[in-house]
């Protein structure tokens, strides 16, 4: 950084002393000299006086608003009248009382809305929405009765003892069938296979099948494997079958079939096992053509000597919401088995995890790959193994609610059936006594209620934009502020920061620079103490002058001591 160096010179205003340069040093020189010193000290003079103003100028760019300006010009009520000039008195007092109190409110509204939205409430919104036609559903029935008496023989009774409570020592009591190809075919006991010859069959179960007044029959069922061994499922929309369609609502616009539940065919009751079954009719369940059916869990029954009608009603479209507002959960079915999720297919697919995991094996019912359970494996580990997680092992099998589903309502009634002026008709038809068709005959009547559908939903009953509402709501009525209030705060207390910052540390490193370029003033006695003009004293004698050209000022030996 560059040293200026100033030299102060001062004249009297006497005569100056005679001496070797009066001649030379006339008083037209010296006058000239003299304004010229003048018009010096005045422009330094005015130079300082600018620099003195502009650091005031700067000092108060750096101060913030005065509190009591920023309160009149700010957008929050209630300030101008507690900041003002004056200074405090009962007026402001009682203003400020009145603002805090405000405020309070206001903090106490704001807490409620906050505490109201975190509970994350939620509304359930039902409609009907009329069609002009609906998608049959799929039923899924099963005889609760596992294997015909009549296609059991010696060796498979022998096998099947373990699941049928009977040792083998035990006599069975009843007749047995003779042995089938199958125990002299050399391969192993299928359990898969043996319920698939020796399950009741459909055509001999089914005595009668209409569809919205159209005559059907077994080719508009399908095959699938429950805990009740084999089952019939009308509808279910695979093989590329499509799905059939009612026009209609009411008895006779839906499916109405007549069964004969074959009780002469029921196996007698040798132990209790889980396999074992007391009932007498079928179980039927009403479900969506994109699950299997659960029906060993969720199905209804229906006896034999009863004509059952089951009014449905479509529940479309049942829409939950994730937590934390609701319990389902949106996800992808990441099976091998399954293509779409359920809670009944997850719930399969868990269980037969869970049996592949612990026994090696798998129940008929259940998908995949591995080897049959056999009679002995159902007794020792299939059963127990889902006794237990059922049960205990809740973790295990966690299905969760999808957030979207359709499921169907149902209203049973019933009346008894055969009546006494039918009784001889019916025995007469089906070639069957009275008896037999009052314990084994039975007509199930499914059909919709109306041709409309419901639509649940559930909705979020509080949003973001519902707290900002109110918070803004309370904020104007209690203390008359919005969102730009805020900010008009935040930036008051930045500048109130910035004007402290910058006074403890930036404004003083601008006060050192700037005084550091202002120059350095020496004094003569500095300069001749560095001596910068020694090359000059080396000089003629003849350019020595009297000391005394500088009057009041100490003698000096040569020109350049005055110069320097």
């Amino acid at each position: 950084m560059p040293i200026q160096i100033f030299c102060s010179v001062s004249f009297s205003s006497g005569k100056e002393a005679p001496g070797p340069l009066g001649d030379v040093w006339g008083p037209h020189q010296q006058q000239q000299q003299q304004q010229q010193q003048d018009s010096s000290e005045s422009e330094e003079e005015e130079e300082e006086k600018e620099n003195e103003a502009a650091r005031k100028e700067a000092r108060e760019g750096d101060l913030p608003v005065d509190l009591v300006a920023f309160a009149n010009s700010c957008t929050l009520h209630g300030a101008s009248h507690i900041f003002v000039e004056e200074g405090p008195g009962l007026r402001q007092a009682l203003w400020a009382v009145a603002f805090v109190l405000a405020l309070g409110a206001f903090l106490c509204q704001v807490g409620d809305r906050i505490a109201y939205y975190l509970s994350y409430p939620h509304v359930t919104l039902l409609d009907e929405v009329a069609t002009t036609e609906l998608a049959f559903p799929a039923v899924t029935f099963c005889n609760t009765n596992t294997v015909r008496l009549s296609q059991l023989s010696y060796p498979d009774l022998l096998y099947l003892a373990p699941m049928l409570g009977l040792d083998e020592s035990d006599d069975p009591g009843v007749p047995l069938a003779p042995p089938g190809p199958e125990a002299f075919s050399g391969e192993p006991f299928n359990l898969h296979r043996f319920y698939n010859r020796s399950c009741h069959q459909l055509e001999d179960m089914l005595l009668y099948c209409s569809y919205c007044g159209g005559p059907c029959g077994p080719h508009n069922f399908s095959v699938v494997f429950t805990r009740y061994g084999k089952c019939y499922t009308f509808n279910s929309g695979r093989d590329g079958r499509p799905l059939l369609k009612t026009m209609k609502g009411g008895t006779g616009n839906g499916l109405e079939i007549m069964l004969d539940i074959q009780q002469d065919e029921y196996l007698p009751v040798w132990g209790e096992t889980d396999e074992t079954s007391f009932e007498a009719g079928i179980k039927v369940q009403i479900h969506s053509q994109d699950e299997p059916p659960f029906i060993d869990q969720l199905g209804f029954g229906v006896a034999p000597g009863f004509q059952t009608f089951v009014a449905c009603q479509e529940q479309r479209q049942l829409i939950y919401l994730p937590p934390p507002w609701g319990t389902c959960k949106a996800v992808t079915m990441d099976s091998d088995f399954f293509d779409s999720y359920s809670i009944t297919a997850c719930r399969i697919d868990c269980e037969t995890r869970y049996l592949v995991e612990n026994c090696n094996c798998r129940m008929v019912h259940m998908p995949g790959d591995a080897p049959y359970c056999t009679p002995e494996q159902y007794k020792e580990c299939a059963d127990p193994a889902l006794d237990f997680l059922v049960e205990k092992d809740q973790e295990y099998c966690v299905c969760e609610m999808p957030c979207n589903l359709t499921r169907y309502g149902k209203e049973l009634s019933m009346v008894k059936i055969p009546s006494k002026a039918s009784a001889k008709y019916l025995a007469k038809k089906f070639n069957k006594s009275e008896q037999y068709i009052g314990e084994n005959i039975l007509v199930l009547d499914i059909f919709f209620e109306v041709l409309n559908y419901e639509t649940i939903e559930q909705k979020k009953a509080y949003e973001i934009a519902g707290l900002l509402g109110d918070i803004g709501g309370q904020m104007g009525l209690f203390i008359g502020a919005s969102i730009l209030t805020v900010l008009e705060l935040f930036d008051y207390a930045y500048e109130v920061i910035k004007h402290k910052l910058c006074r403890r540390g930036k404004c003083q490193k601008e006060a050192k620079r700037s005084s550091a370029d202002k120059g350095v003033a020496l004094s003569l006695d500095d300069v001749k103490r560095h001596n910068p003009c020694e090359s000059l004293r080396g000089h003629p004698a003849g350019m020595t002058y009297a000391a005394n050209i500088l009057p009041h000022h100490p003698a000096r030996g040569t020109f350049e001591d005055f110069t320097c």
